[in-house]
This record gives C-alpha cells, sequence and structure tokens, in this order.
C-alpha cells in the first residue's frame, strides 16, 4: 500500500491556550475523499490548519507530503487548496468574480508575473464549474451569500491543488450548487487528487469514501477521534447525532 500523503501520529495541538486535539491518529491516502464531521469545538478547523502549518503539535507529528507541517516548505502549501469557513465579503471592497477567482493562481504565477493564457483558461473552467461564468464582471461585495460561496470556491479550485481542504463549504448554496459542487469533488477525487471536507450538510458526508468524527464538545480536553470509517461503518457503529441521521440517509 501507498504511503499515506497525510498522516497524523499521536498529535495533540492547542489553540488559544487550550488542547483543541488530543492524541489524533489519522492517515489519508492520495486520491481519497475525507469527510470531517463532529460537534462544535471538536477541533475540526484546528485540524485542517494543522494540515497547512498553522496550527503546530505540541505533542507528535503531522507529516504532509514528505515534510513535517512545521517545515512546510512554499512549494508544498501551493500544493494545498483551502476554503475557509464562510467570511462577510465587504460589500464596498473593489474586486470582481474574475479578480477575485484569479487570487487562485497567484503562488503558481508568483510576484512580480502576469496571468498566462492558460491561467485565464483555468480560472474560466474553476466559473464554469461553480455555474458563475456569467458574472465575471460582477463586484464580489454586490453578490448574494450563496454566489459569494461559489466564487470562494472556485478560486480554491483554479488553484489546481493536489490536496483540497474544505471547511463547510455548503454554506449558503441551494440544493442544486451542492449537486453541484458533489459533481466537482468526484471529477478532483477521479483524478487522484485528495479532497478533504468539514461539513454538516448529509449529502456530503455520505460520498465521502471515509468520515472521522471527532468529539467530544467542550470539555477538559480537545477534541478526539470518536469513531472513523465507512459512511455505512460510521452510521452502524456511531450513536451521535449525526450518525443516527447518516443511517436514515444511507441505502438500506
Amino acid at each position: 500500500m501507498a504511503s499515506p500523503i497525510i498522516k497524523f501520529s499521536n498529535t495533540t495541538i492547542s489553540y488559544n491556550s487550550r488542547v483543541a486535539l488530543e492524541k489524533i491518529n489519522l492517515e489519508v491516502q492520495e486520491g481519497e475523499f475525507l469527510g470531517i464531521i463532529g460537534p462544535n469545538g471538536s477541533g475540526k478547523t484546528t485540524l485542517l490548519k494543522a494540515i497547512l502549518g498553522l496550527s503546530l503539535p505540541i505533542q507528535g507529528s503531522v507529516q504532509i507530503f514528505d515534510c513535517s507541517c512545521e517545515k512546510l516548505r512554499c512549494h508544498h502549501r501551493a500544493r494545498i487548496g483551502y476554503l475557509p469557513q464562510k467570511e462577510l465579503v465587504d460589500p464596498t471592497f473593489p474586486v470582481t468574480v474574475w479578480e477575485a477567482v484569479m487570487m487562485g493562481r497567484y503562488s503558481s504565477i508568483g510576484l512580480f508575473h502576469y496571468p498566462t493564457g492558460k491561467d485565464q483558461q483555468i480560472v474560466q473552467q474553476a466559473l464554469d464549474e461553480v455555474g458563475m461564468s456569467g458574472y465575471v464582471d460582477h463586484p464580489v461585495g454586490q453578490l448574494s451569500g450563496g454566489q459569494q460561496q461559489r466564487v470562494l470556491i472556485a478560486r480554491a479550485l483554479a488553484q489546481r491543488p493536489e490536496v483540497l481542504l474544505l471547511d463547510e463549504p455548503t454554506t449558503g448554496l441551494h440544493f442544486a450548487d451542492v449537486q453541484k459542487l458533489l459533481t466537482v469533488l468526484h471529477s478532483l477525487v477521479a483524478q487522484n487528487n485528495t479532497v478533504i471536507v468539514i461539513e454538516h450538510n448529509l449529502d456530503i458526508i455520505k460520498n465521502a469514501d471515509w468520515i472521522v468524527d471527532l468529539g467530544p464538545e467542550g470539555g477538559e480536553y480537545g477534541g478526539e477521534v470518536v469513531a472513523e470509517g465507512t459512511p455505512q461503518q460510521v452510521a452502524e457503529n456511531n450513536s451521535s447525532f449525526t450518525g443516527k441521521y447518516l443511517q436514515a440517509e444511507l441505502p438500506a
């Protein structure tokens, strides 16, 4: 079996002087679609930030590609795309949809260089994939919340990352947009890219290859893996709120 592209080994991570994740052991393979569930405060976002090298372990290690997270080099960071939790966009900020999505190409373009025809093609494809190609000249601040979210997803896709991290990407999206996003994610995985999604929307989670359930909420200690497996395994063996509803959503 190939070596994992991401590996947490007995990893404990603190956030704001509090343990956010405790003794995490997790391996993510190349080309895997991983769903992360759990209550608020269970360390889900901290786990993504550890993959980005933004939250460093106080115990254990995090291995990304072929280096530890605290030594993550720029060319490795460029291989990881990240969509954070939805942020409020300043309606007066003077940036168009096209310009916002082109920002996803900057890690590849480099400083003091202009976008090439290939970069423009990639941006156009990303906009097509999220259904925003008709809004290229619209100011991002004047779009609806769901449209802004689709633009941010397109920006992450335009980076052409090998690993794509999405933190609650369906916030503000309608059902049709969620299904379109699922199609995009499956396409990425089919091309051997790795997708990791934090999500409460079961339409996304039940399509993952593997699910990790983090818990408990709050308490003295940080979040830990309380269940993991295929969607069917988590539904059958997990008594959590999400596990019960996941079981109801899966085919018999």
